[in-house]
């Protein structure tokens, strides 16, 4: 039987339809053609003036002189940068609310029972800006001088080590509980408001030892004032290329570096989140911002929104897991 024209216009029609439904369709395509053709507002979830302030106002620079329209920053602290993730979460999936964000954003699922949000699938990944290597810190008289003789110092003294964090829940807490999970030894946590705080009551013995980025650290250790255990991260630190890592030496599966990122809605069309991507990444490469970056060891990343996301999920169960098998909870 042949199908009459008006049956042929209404498919035609609903195929179109459909078509512009979907993040991946035509409709989508057209819209990152056109994008950005208005203002796109950077969310920092965290107080103004923080250490993400100046790498976000630089790419926000870039983003805009690359791309014709400003890129301009809005903060929305509080609530362990949950008021601001929130905000990013329930905006319109469109590409013009970003946010930048650290490391604490895969930790807070394992610390909040009650975010209005699901991390995982409510936020999009764009790309990874840095990674900062870290390494561990002790006081020069702690008795232990390299890894091997911490990993036995700790185990032949269970609880005796006072390991500095920069809060209950906060990233280095979480970070500490993996790695003596991993080498099955028991340290006393002190725990600080920043961790600019625990890393002065190292200098002045009142801890034990204190993770810290290797920029924010060498200072004193080339001062004499603390000592290098190892480095944290699963590759050598430009600025310490003798110093070996923890998965050189054993803690195979260990691997943190503070991080940066840029995230938006979930559910933004693919073609917006790939056209972003692609330009933060022109942006890791461009001669000006690596001779920047050398100068305290950042690894410029530009990864691809997939790569991104992969990591969120991988980093969200981990420290779900790190919480649950320490019983690490939020002070009150």
């Amino acid at each position: 039987m042949s199908m009459g024209r008006p049956s042929l216009y209404r498919m035609l029609c609903g195929a179109a339809a459909v078509a512009a439904l979907l993040p991946g369709g035509a409709a989508a395509q057209e819209n990152a053609a056109a994008y950005p053709s208005k203002v796109v507002t950077i969310i920092i979830p965290y107080p103004a003036g923080g250490p993400t302030d100046g790498d976000t106002r630089l790419y926000a620079q870039k983003l805009s002189e690359g791309l014709g329209k400003p890129f301009v920053i809005d903060y929305k602290a509080g609530a362990g940068s949950t008021i601001g993730t929130a905000y990013i979460a329930k905006a319109k999936p469109d590409g013009y609310i970003l946010g930048s964000v650290t490391s604490g954003l895969s930790v807070n699922p394992a610390l909040y029972s009650d975010l209005s949000f699901d991390t995982a699938k409510d936020i999009a990944g764009v790309s990874l800006m840095h990674r900062r290597s870290t390494m561990l810190l002790a006081h020069p008289a702690f008795p232990a001088k390299n890894w091997p003789e911490y990993v036995a110092y700790v185990k032949a003294n269970p609880g005796k080590v006072n390991f500095g964090t920069s809060g209950a829940g906060g990233i280095y807490h979480m970070v500490g509980a993996w790695l003596h999970n991993e080498i099955g030894g028991k340290v006393t946590y002190v725990h600080y408001k920043g961790a600019g705080p625990a890393q002065l009551d190292a200098v002045a013995g009142r801890v034990d030892v204190v993770p810290s980025t290797v920029y924010n650290g060498l200072p004193m250790v080339k001062a004499g004032k603390l000592r290098i255990i190892a480095v944290l991260s699963n590759t050598r630190s430009p600025l310490l290329p003798d110093v070996k890592t923890v998965a050189e030496q054993g803690v195979t599966d260990f691997d943190y570096s503070g991080w940066g990122g840029i995230i938006t809605t979930g559910g933004t069309p693919a073609p917006i989140l790939n056209k972003l991507s692609s330009e933060l990444a022109k942006i890791a490469r461009m001669p000006d911002m690596l001779k920047r970056a050398a100068i305290d060891g950042t690894e410029l990343v530009g990864s691809t929104p997939e790569a991104f996301q992969k990591l969120l999920v991988t980093e969200i169960a981990r420290w779900k897991k790190v919480a649950v098998e320490n019983s690490i909870k939020l002070e009150e």
